[in-house]
């Protein structure tokens, strides 16, 4: 008759084997579940909500995006990058739209730094869009929590329409209308504010003919 294991080998077995399950239950079999719901079910939004244009790739509709003109030196890091006014400008970033790198200044309404980059950005804007710098709206001037918001406000988009019909030769109603199409509701029907999806709105824009 074979002597049985010590009680502390058979403890330890046991819980080797509830590991091998749960790794196989919870590490194969429930992550491959659920990436094949999504994909049945929710493929665009499972794949990155990834937007297209004449079959490229140009962005996310979840992520903002810089529509800047084209560095004269791609090699010189000192060169600022100046907005395009062939595009609606989005938002603020607070880390230049980098994906991998989302987060807020942390400034508060009390920093120096904060209002002196706010008053810079009223005066750039207003001269950009050819506009009174009263009536700047806010989210031009402050960055979003994430820093990589793709929407604006209405009034926002609305205040650029005029630059961007000038540049891309188009009647302002047209790009008007194209705004319209594009601005989205409050999230679940009560928070917020109606926003415009920059990076769609472009998307339309630019395949105007």
């Amino acid at each position: 008759m074979s002597k049985p294991l010590p009680t502390t080998v058979r403890t330890h077995f046991t819980a080797l084997r509830v590991l091998l399950v749960l790794t196989v239950i919870l590490g194969i079999a429930y992550p491959l579940l659920v990436t094949g719901i999504s994909q049945v079910a929710f493929s665009d939004k499972a794949n990155g909500s990834i937007v297209k244009s004449d079959g490229k790739e140009v962005g996310s509709s979840l992520l903002g995006q810089n529509y800047n003109l084209p560095k004269k030196d791609p090699n010189d890091k000192n060169e600022e990058a100046q907005p395009d006014p062939a595009f609606f400008q989005p938002r603020p970033s607070a880390n230049s739209y980098a994906g991998d790198n989302s987060g807020a200044s942390n400034l508060g309404p009390n920093s120096d730094d904060l209002l002196k980059a706010v008053e810079e950005r009223r005066k750039s804007v207003a001269e950009f869009d050819g506009v009174d710098p009263a009536s700047v709206p806010v989210d031009a001037l402050t960055a979003s929590g994430s820093s990589l918001d793709p929407h604006i406000s209405v009034a926002y988009a609305k205040e650029q329409v005029k630059r961007v019909a000038h540049e891309r030769k188009l009647p302002e109603e047209a790009v008007s209308k194209l705004v319209e199409k594009y601005t989205e509701g409050r999230s679940l029907g009560f928070l917020g504010g109606e926003g415009v999806n920059v990076v769609l709105l472009n998307k339309a824009i630019s395949e105007q003919k």
